[in-house]
Parts: structure tokens; sequence; C-alpha cells
């Protein structure tokens, strides 16, 4: 009776659950499990420190990691980590409106845009990039040898998390 009204309550409506697919969810599942480091079904602190030094970023300020850690309501089990991601991912629009705000630069409709004329549209219009934004934009996203920029792998990247083949 117990397994049977457990699942009942994953496929309920308000629960954090029912916000993602299944194989979504794996995937959490799999990035929690890599995060908590010492295995005790909890994210803090010295998880994310140790999560940071096995990805290659030795001496994270103390500062930041308790910023990471006072985003979470209480202790950061598996269904805060969800809903904190969950609530992350809420304000994410769908690709196609992405691509559509990137192709009002790109009136030809060639599929990528002059580097050099999306940083100044940037950096000039509405929330203002600083040059430190356009650096990380173009740090993980380089303009091509032309310095285009590729919108469309860019717009999939930001809604599916990684590149196409």
């Amino acid at each position: 009776q117990a397994p049977k009204k457990a699942k009942k309550r994953i496929e309920g409506g308000s629960n954090v659950f029912s916000m993602f697919e299944q194989t979504q969810i794996q995937e959490f599942k799999e990035a929690f499990t890599i995060m908590d480091q010492n295995r005790d079904g909890f994210i803090d602190k010295a998880d994310l420190r140790d999560t940071f030094a096995a990805l290659g970023r030795l001496n994270v300020k103390n500062e930041e990691l308790e910023a990471m850690v006072k985003e979470a309501p209480g202790p950061i089990n598996f269904t805060v980590f969800l809903t904190m991601f969950g609530e992350k991912l809420k304000g994410t629009d769908p690709e196609e409106t992405i691509l559509n705000a990137f192709k009002i630069f790109d009136p030809e409709g060639k599929g990528h845009i002059k580097a050099d004329y999306i940083k100044e549209m940037l950096m000039t219009q509405a929330d203002r990039f600083s040059q430190e934004e356009i650096k990380q934009m173009f740090a993980a996203f380089p303009p091509d040898v032309s310095g285009n920029l590729d919108y469309k792998n860019l717009c999939y990247v930001i809604t599916h998390g990684e590149e196409k083949d």
C-alpha cells in the first residue's frame, strides 16, 4: 500500500517532482549525488567546496559558498535541490522565444550575427550588459573566425544545456 501512495503523491499537481520529466529528475539526482561528496543526503558548504575542487576550482571564498547555501530555505536535501532548480528554471523562456529575439538582429535569416554588433546592442540597449558580462558570454560562446555569433546554437544551449553536434 505505501509505494502506491508515494507514487500517487509524485504524480500530484503542486509537487516539485511534477515540474520535471522523469529523465530530468534522474539527471538532477545524478548531479545531486555527485555534489553530495560525503554521501550524507545533504549538500553543505564542504560538499560545494569539494565539488568546486573536483572541477579544478580551488580557493573558493567562504562567503561565496555561504551565499550559495543561504539560497536554500534550510538543509539542502534532494527535494530542496530540485525545488531550487525549479525556481531558477521557471523564468526560462522556450527556445522559440529566445530564437525570435535574436532573429530581430538577423533580418536576412543567416542564423548568425556579427559579434561586434550584438556586443554593441547588449551594452547600449535595455538591460545593458557590462564589459564583464560580455566577456563571459563570448568566453562561453566564442564567435567564429569571421566574427559571427551562432545564435541558433546559443539558444539551444540556453534551453537544453549542451551543444548540438
